[in-house]
């Protein structure tokens, strides 16, 4: 019997949906991806230290020979002192969490509250210090701070958007109609959406170069001795925001061309 009511009950929402409530859903989701992929490494809460820009790890391995290398014994020398060492460090954008032991992560936005907690045989080469390095110098998470409030801005001018609602027509019956939104906040929602997608596209490149270049330099730095790699889980959350910011513009775009077409048409 409740299964009925809330067929019944969904069957009535349904009509009264607006294109532009599938566009604030696909806004919302896009932020929540994007304060996740912020959220990253800021915390020990379940699944946030799994949210990391790049990762930076003691593991013993073979190391690579190459005749550009002057030195290759170094390695050795690397190894010697790194010894047992087991550390891993996740650089997020506002946060860095070390796993000392093979245990449970350790989260902090202060590089030097987590070294405390550790000692030299653990992190011989300081790879928390080159951890914060790349978070204090090259992460930039400004322009996905702002492309979040601009998409926003365009959520709350969504929702002014008129829905569906009854009138009386000359004869007297009651019908369900929908205007037309406002064209000019139509136009101020689509530039907003715009700008939020460019700054999100530009942050993601962003993020994403620098995540492989570091990786790369700092694996071939401590040649078979440290391991690097770069966080897919950020990398998704920050493209598919991208992606829904994207879809929502051409949302946007696709519903004022139409209503400025039918405006022609019926002025014609």
């Amino acid at each position: 019997m409740a299964n009925m009511r809330f067929a019944v009950g969904l069957r009535r929402l349904i009509p009264f949906l607006g294109y532009h409530h599938v566009l604030m859903f696909l806004i919302a989701a896009g932020i929540i991806l994007l304060s996740l992929l912020l959220a990253g490494c800021s915390s020990t809460s379940p699944g946030i230290p799994e949210i990391f820009l790049l990762s930076l790890y003691y593991e013993s391995y073979p190391p690579s020979i190459n005749p550009a290398q002057v030195d290759p014994g170094v390695s050795t020398a690397i190894a010697n002192v790194v010894g047992q060492a087991q550390l891993e460090v996740r650089v997020g954008y506002f946060g860095i969490c070390i796993n000392p032991d093979g245990g449970s992560f350790l989260c902090s936005n202060n590089a030097s509250s987590l070294a405390s907690q550790v000692s030299v045989d653990q992190d011989p080469l300081n790879l928390i210090w080159v951890a914060s390095t790349f978070k204090d110098s090259i992460v930039f998470p400004y322009l996905i701070i702002v492309a979040i409030v601009l998409a926003f801005i365009c959520f709350i001018l969504l929702a002014t958007f008129p829905g569906w609602h009854e009138e009386t027509d000359e004869r007297g019956s009651e019908r369900d109609v929908k205007p037309f939104p406002s064209r000019p906040v139509s136009q101020v929602a689509l530039a907003l959406i715009f700008v939020a997608s460019v700054f999100v596209l530009v942050s993601v490149l962003w993020q994403h170069t620098a995540s492989v270049a570091a990786s790369t330099i700092a694996q071939d730095l401590g040649n078979g001795s440290v391991r690097s790699g770069v966080g897919t889980t950020a990398m998704i959350l920050g493209w598919f925001g991208f992606a829904l910011f994207i879809i929502v513009t051409i949302g946007l775009l696709v519903m004022i061309l139409s209503i400025s077409l039918l405006d022609r048409l019926t002025d014609d």
